[in-house]
């Protein structure tokens, strides 16, 4: 599976109604600890099955990023049945990620 980028119009389709877990990435261009997080958080996403991987830019949907809370990025919200599980602030490497999901799930 591949990151899928989240916006107020696919917002409810990709999450709100998702039957797997969804990890949303909270992120924006200029940050640069996400972008050490991006390509661990792809990796991740070819290889854990389990759970749909996401992503949000916050200066391109501060709605969304309002909505939950975003204060710092990068952040990561593990959503399951449309609800918040947990988060994580902060960079992190893949196996930060998986050992975040599995802890979730």
């Amino acid at each position: 599976m591949s990151v899928t980028k989240i916006t107020l119009q696919n917002y409810a389709d990709e999450v709100s109604h998702s039957e797997k877990p969804v990890l949303i990435d909270f992120y924006a261009d200029w940050c640069g600890p996400c972008k050490m997080t991006a390509p661990e958080l792809e990796a991740f996403s070819q290889e854990y099955d389990d759970v749909k991987v996401c992503k949000i830019n916050v200066d391109e949907s501060a709605d969304l990023a309002a909505m939950y809370g975003i204060m710092s990025i990068p952040t990561m919200i593990l959503v399951k049945n449309g609800k918040e599980a947990d988060r994580h602030v902060g960079g992190c490497e893949k196996a930060d990620i998986r050992a975040f999901c599995d802890k979730n799930m």
